[in-house]
């Protein structure tokens, strides 16, 4: 049974609306603050409390320091550092929440045009960041590592003034770390934090989420009161039975330099992964080249498998996929007798009535060799032989 977070950035997010989400859906703070206690920063508390907005119930959070930090500026390799020696994180944590930091510092060092190590944190070194960026690598593990898929984030408008000075909004950085993925550019104000950004980039799959059961619903709610929506970060938490697939998915790809050798290994490897059927279609492609469609159905938990192979054995650059439904025949196998031995029927069934039935194919062909008749003529004793039996 896989276990599925999805989030709505309904009001965008950021690093303390992620932890709020984790605690509305259940978890305890005191569980949190536990696993986050190995890390050598200064006195530091969560703050959970109840709010609204827009109407919307949900859990707010604010860390809150016991002391003014010293030195809020860090570079990279302190922050690795500190998550490395963390002895109350578990490596899977640690794994998660130094890959945040790193996207961070890349996308930073890309906007400054630096080298990473050149790259000092600012807001996102302060204790509170690294207190939300380890904490929402907890929380998932305390959520027992569900597959996190996320809605495209709103982004916002305007300005804001940061320790670089005033910036557009999104913040280069933020923009940076949200490439190659959707993205909504409305709302005003700062919707998506870099810390919200890179917590996506890294830890979800942005973009449709799977079909899923929902078994909880949380909200964590942001500071800012916006006029236009609601500050709240979504979260769904629930199951996908392992007894159901993601439904049927069409894999297909564009091939005008393929061989008729390659084609044909390319439909059997696709079978060979457990593709429920593949096919090639002659077709008719830009410049008016003639070329071919290959094509497979199968299954959504196989569907990344069939991708991968599309991409490995084929000369295609690129493969598109949809998905499917289907109506099908319960089926089951009969044997029959002909005069030339016991043939395998596949027949297709629909409340109990047959509407399809199909002599196996390499039955029949090797009756038909070793007797030295014609296939034609054992497929159809085949067929008198079900129906004398029905």
């Amino acid at each position: 049974m896989r276990r599925i977070l999805y989030l709505e950035p309904v009001g965008g997010i950021a690093g303390d609306m992620f932890l709020a989400a984790g605690i509305d859906l259940g978890l305890k703070p005191a569980a949190i603050e536990a696993a986050l206690r190995g890390l050598s920063v200064p006195g530091w508390k969560l703050a959970v409390s109840r709010a609204v907005r827009h109407a919307i119930s949900g859990t707010h959070l604010d860390v809150v320091l016991d002391t003014r930090e010293a030195h809020p500026h860090r570079a990279y390799a302190d922050i690795r550092r500190l998550i490395e020696s963390a002895s109350t994180l578990s490596p899977r944590v640690k794994e998660r929440a130094l890959a945040v930091f790193r996207a961070i510092g890349e996308a930073e060092a890309k906007v400054h045009g630096v080298s990473i190590d050149d790259i000092h944190f600012h807001e996102v070194g302060a204790v509170d960041s690294i207190v939300d960026i380890c904490g929402a690598a907890v929380v998932l593990e305390l959520l027992g590592d569900p597959e996190v898929h996320a809605a495209p984030p709103p982004l916002g408008s305007g300005s804001i003034r940061v320790a670089h000075g005033t910036m557009p909004i999104p913040v280069p950085a933020t923009l940076e770390l949200l490439r190659d993925v959707p993205v909504r550019f409305e709302g005003v104000g700062e919707l998506t934090t870099p810390t919200g950004a890179a917590l996506l980039k890294v830890l979800a799959h942005i973009g449709h989420p799977p079909d899923f059961i929902v078994e909880k619903v949380g909200y964590g709610v942001g500071t800012k009161d916006f006029k236009d929506r609601p500050n709240v970060l979504r979260a769904s938490l629930g199951r996908m039975e392992a007894t159901r697939s993601e439904g049927l998915w069409v894999v297909e790809a564009n091939l005008d330099d393929a061989t008729p050798q390659l084609l044909g290994h390319l439909v059997e490897r696709l079978l060979a992964v457990d593709a429920l059927d593949a096919w090639v279609t002659p077709v008719v492609m830009k410049k008016s080249r003639p070329g071919h469609l290959l094509s497979a159905l199968v299954e959504g938990g196989l569907r990344d498998t069939v991708v991968d192979t599309l991409l490995r054995e084929s000369t295609t650059l690129g493969v598109r996929y949809h998905r499917v439904e289907r109506q099908a025949l319960e089926r089951d196998w009969v044997e029959v007798e002909t005069p030339w031995g016991k043939v395998r029927v596949k027949r297709g069934l629909r409340d109990g009535a047959v509407l399809n039935a199909h002599p196996e194919f390499e039955d029949c062909r090797r009756l038909a060799e070793a007797a030295g008749v014609p296939l034609k003529q054992v497929v159809a004793a085949a067929l008198v032989a079900l129906s004398q039996r029905s």
